[in-house]
């Protein structure tokens, strides 16, 4: 009638509720079609059969799409069963010639959506359909045109599948392989990440380690100048002290007069502990010189067992003093030794005198004998031995196997030590051998033989880049150079001692109050006014509404006097050692006792006479106790109820540091007044100070403020 073909036959379906209207329309639509077929198949019944062939193309599609969303694979077989049923029925009820051709359509459907297998299965049913329902007139062109087409599908189905199997699989492993190459990428990101982040934490670590570096260098040059320096300055006095002193008792009848025998007593004392102080300063001489690499060896050639023999004669009193055998064992012809004589007997003396200190039963062997080339020296006790862990102890400076021995034995733990240090020089080396229970034994061995140095003429002194410069004469101007000024404000003298000890060319100006510093910094113009405080911060709240130079900077810090330390500890008063006798009775008068009665408790006899001879000196008939350790004193506190405690912080078994908790917690003993005397100084720890502010009453630019935190960070960061 003039309307497009799809307007004829093509109708969206909604769903299955929409089929039945859709079906009740077909057939008057399809009326408008019959002339489609010719006027051969015009009438009533033809009518009828195209309407509803015409309605099968809606109802079949719409069961085989719910078929489809229900099951899958009865939607494939309904899809197929549909497409038969179509095809079938066309050609019974249109009698179209050659409409049963169509029917290879399912048959290649059912190899495309299902498998080969399928699409034979469906070819034997169409055929045995048509054998059955079908004429024989018109089966042959449909059943040769199916399995024609069967055949072709075939031929091309396995390769094709195949094909395809090797394109889904290829499509999985490089699915697969994509996955994991963005795996690996977000991990060799993070890897990259990581490796930056710990570039950048290494560049700083090297850093602080270069800084470390350098400050330990610096700190040992430091150490080894300034042992140095004191160990040959005490020297001086260390020889009056002991020269006098033995004067005094080889002599005493040059003196006038009879000695008294406790002054001689106490005489011997003092040159007792000063021949240790002489030997200690020696020792840490020798030690600061080996590790400032100063210590110069004058070798020549030695026979080893005469220095061996000199070393015996010098320890054997201390054997023969315990009753303990020293036996030597030296082997004949040995070679001679290139060496420092003073050095190497040393050594000698070190290994015998502690083997001899920490014997008690037995003795000792010393053996000598040629190892190769090199000369080789034990010497073995019978001592109580060593643990295995304690050996890498033993050639460490200042280290002992416990503090006890050293208590017992003496020594300062300096001897294997620079021992060591000898040896290695020499280009030799030291090593132990020990068993706890089973004695121990010291070897070291030497090079036999060393040539002499190439180029060992005078020439060798000589440098041929010298050049002589002319000096010119000194300028006679005299030179006027003003020291810079610091007032230091503090109520004790922590402050003042630090800077006169630590700084150089500078005066201090020391007050006491806030007006007095006021006072100070308007007299005479000062470079910085410099505060001691308990508490930064509210002094920092206090100098808000004080009046001072606009352009002063003002420093606040907290260094704890020996006021402040004492009553961190409980003590009414801290001494540090050495005390003076001035001083010992400032601090008794200080504290207005109602008594005489005085309790000294210190681990050193020494100590307890020197302070016991100070008060009886003063004339002030004080009655004295002594103690030895806390749990002594402890007893006697609570049976002789002294007025004052002179105590010591470092002993044995009970320390100061317990008795004055002890103390403490005691009802009856916690008034009894404590007067510290101790070796340790507060303001020498390694922490002085837990904080320090700077601030200026016109307050700090950002030039200032941005040049004082690089300097800050500079000095205090290590890394810089």
């Amino acid at each position: 009638k003039g309307k497009p073909y799809e307007s004829i036959y093509y109708q969206p379906c909604a769903g299955l509720a929409h089929v039945a209207q859709m079906a009740a329309g077909a057939v008057t639509r399809y009326r408008q079609a019959i002339f489609l077929l010719g006027d051969n198949v015009i009438g009533p019944s033809a009518q009828f059969r195209v309407s509803l062939f015409g309605a099968l193309f809606y109802v079949f599609p719409a069961v085989t799409w719910a078929l489809l969303r229900w099951q899958p694979a009865l939607g494939r077989w309904a899809m197929i069963a549909a497409m038969i049923a179509i095809v079938y029925l066309g050609q019974q009820w249109l009698g179209l010639p050659g409409f049963l051709t169509l029917l290879v359509i399912p048959t290649t459907v059912s190899a495309v959506l299902i498998s080969l297998p399928a699409a034979l299965v469906t070819a034997i049913g169409i055929t045995i359909l048509l054998v059955w329902l079908a004429s024989a007139s018109i089966l042959m062109v449909p059943l040769v045109a199916i399995w024609a087409t069967l055949g072709v599908v075939a031929a091309i189905y396995r390769p094709v599948r195949e094909q395809a199997q090797w394109s889904w699989d290829y499509f999985q492993q490089a699915q697969t392989l994509l996955e994991e190459a963005q795996a690996r990428k977000v991990e060799l990101e993070q890897a990259l990440n990581d490796l930056a982040r710990a570039n950048l934490q290494l560049t700083r670590l090297n850093m602080l380690a270069q800084g470390l570096r350098q400050a330990a260098e610096e700190a040992r040059r430091a150490k080894s100048e300034f042992v140095a320096n004191v160990s040959h300055e005490l020297r001086t006095p260390l020889n009056m002290i002991t020269g006098f002193s033995e004067m005094i008792l080889r002599t005493p009848e040059t003196y006038g007069g009879k000695i008294p025998v406790a002054l001689l007593a106490d005489l011997t004392v003092i040159q007792r502990n000063a021949a240790h102080l002489s030997e200690l300063i020696d020792d840490v001489l020798d030690l600061s010189q080996i590790e400032a690499k100063q210590m110069a060896l004058t070798k020549e050639q030695v026979h080893l067992p005469e220095l061996v023999e000199a070393a015996v004669v010098a320890v054997r009193p201390l054997f023969e003093s315990k009753g303990l055998y020293l036996q030597t064992d030296v082997s004949p012809s040995l070679p001679p030794l290139f060496c420092d004589r003073t050095r190497i007997r040393e050594v000698l003396l070190n290994l015998l005198s502690n083997a001899g200190r920490f014997t008690e039963q037995g003795g000792v062997q010393l053996r000598v004998w040629l190892d190769k080339n090199d000369l080789a020296v034990s010497v073995t006790d019978t001592g109580p031995g060593i643990a295995n862990e304690d050996i890498d102890k033993l050639f460490e400076p200042f280290q002992q196997m416990d503090a006890s021995l050293r208590r017992r034995y003496g020594g300062t733990g300096l001897g294997l030590n620079i021992s060591k240090q000898f040896i290695e020089l020499h280009g030799g080396r030291i090593w132990v051998e020990s068993e706890p229970g089973a004695g121990t034994t010291f070897s070291f061995s030497l090079p036999a033989a060393s040539p002499l140095p190439v180029g060992s003429d005078l020439t060798r002194w000589l440098s041929t880049d010298w050049e002589y410069v002319q000096r010119t004469h000194p300028s006679k101007t005299p030179k006027v150079q003003a020291q810079p000024r610091l007032v230091a404000l503090e109520n004790g003298q922590a402050l003042q001692r630090l800077l006169s000890r630590y700084l150089d060319g500078v005066e201090i100006a020391p007050v006491t109050t806030l007006e007095a510093a006021c006072q100070e910094l308007s007299a005479s113009p000062s470079q910085a006014l410099l505060i001691n405080h308990t508490s930064v911060s509210a002094m920092l709240h206090q100098l808000e509404g004080v009046d001072l130079p606009d352009d002063l900077p003002v420093m606040v810090c907290s260094v704890p006097d020996t006021y402040a330390y004492a009553d961190i500890l409980g003590a009414s008063d801290y001494l540090i050692k050495p005390v003076s006798q001035e001083a010992l009775l400032a601090a008794l008068n200080r504290l207005h006792l109602p008594g005489k009665t005085i309790l000294l408790v210190d681990d050193e006899p020494d100590m307890l006479r020197l302070f016991r001879r100070m008060l009886a000196a003063s004339g002030q008939h004080y009655r004295v106790l002594r103690a030895s350790n806390g749990q002594e004193a402890l007893g006697m506190l609570r049976e002789q109820r002294p007025n004052v405690i002179l105590l010591d912080l470092v002993m044995p078994k009970m320390d100061g540091f317990q008795l004055l908790q002890a103390k403490s917690q005691d009802p009856a003993l916690k008034d009894i007044p404590v007067i510290v005397i101790s070796a340790r100084d507060p303001a020498g720890q390694p922490i002085v100070s837990g904080a320090f502010a700077v601030t200026r009453c016109d307050g700090l630019s950002a030039h200032h403020l941005l040049t004082f935190i690089k300097k800050t960070v500079e000095m205090l960061a290590t890394a810089g």
